[in-house]
């Protein structure tokens, strides 16, 4: 029998399986799993495209608001405005301006930790959602491994006998896992790899208005205070 006649004496099993039949027929833990990584990632993804934003990470009046502030020398002033306001750039001076004790240095660098703190709470997400992408082709890998096992078990089972279809149908059912797998792990990675140019883009940005800022109140704060005259 040659491979064209093979191919047309199974094509009518091919045609009669479609996607979502595999799916039933490849239904199991492993399945389970990619399922409810896919709704991680997506929750994952809604929550990014919530909160990478230049208006959430590095709002642009806040800078302004807070340089207007030093401008006319209330340091306090611009503490209280960077504490209201959310981003890498209030968090920077509020802990800078807390530290303002310590010297200009202790200013410095309490605002870096701070800033990097910041910066920390919008790229976490994008670990998880790289490791959802990761761990994906893996478990899919896994419930493919398992499948081909109990394909060549029912094989064996029945003594060889089983034909061509039934053997291409349950390598096919035992492959759609690693389908599912490379399903999940495309989308998480690429929009992961996208999310992170935009969340550098924006957290370099802060780090240098924040930068800028902290010098002048740190100039500001070592100036000699005005005492009034009793």
């Amino acid at each position: 029998m040659t491979t064209l006649s093979l191919a047309q004496a199974a094509s009518p099993t091919i045609q009669g399986t479609n996607v979502w039949t595999l799916f039933q027929e490849s239904f199991d833990v492993f399945t389970i799993i990619l399922i409810v990584g896919s709704f991680g990632g997506v929750a994952l993804i809604t929550r990014l495209a919530m909160d990478a934003r230049a208006s959430v990470i590095a709002p642009e009046d806040t800078p302004r608001r807070i340089g207007r502030a030093l401008d006319d020398g209330k340091p306090d002033d611009a503490a209280r405005i960077a504490r209201d306001e959310s981003g890498i750039v209030g968090d920077a001076i509020a802990a800078a301006h807390s530290a303002r004790g310590a010297g200009a240095s202790a200013m410095r660098e309490a605002a870096e930790l701070a800033a990097s703190a910041a910066c920390a709470r919008w790229t976490r997400p994008l670990e998880f959602l790289k490791t959802v992408g990761e761990l994906g082709p893996l478990v899919g890998l896994a419930g493919t491994v398992w499948g081909m096992i109990l394909a060549f078990v029912r094989l064996g089972q029945a003594g060889g006998a089983a034909g061509p279809t039934d053997l291409s149908l349950g390598i096919s059912k035992a492959l759609f896992h690693t389908l599912l797998g490379l399903m999940l792990a495309i989308p998480c990675l690429l929009i992961a790899a996208w999310f992170r140019g935009i969340i550098e883009k924006h957290c370099n940005s802060a780090f240098s208005d924040a930068g800028a800022l902290v010098d002048r109140l740190a100039a500001l704060e070592s100036e000699p205070k005005e005492t009034k005259p009793r």
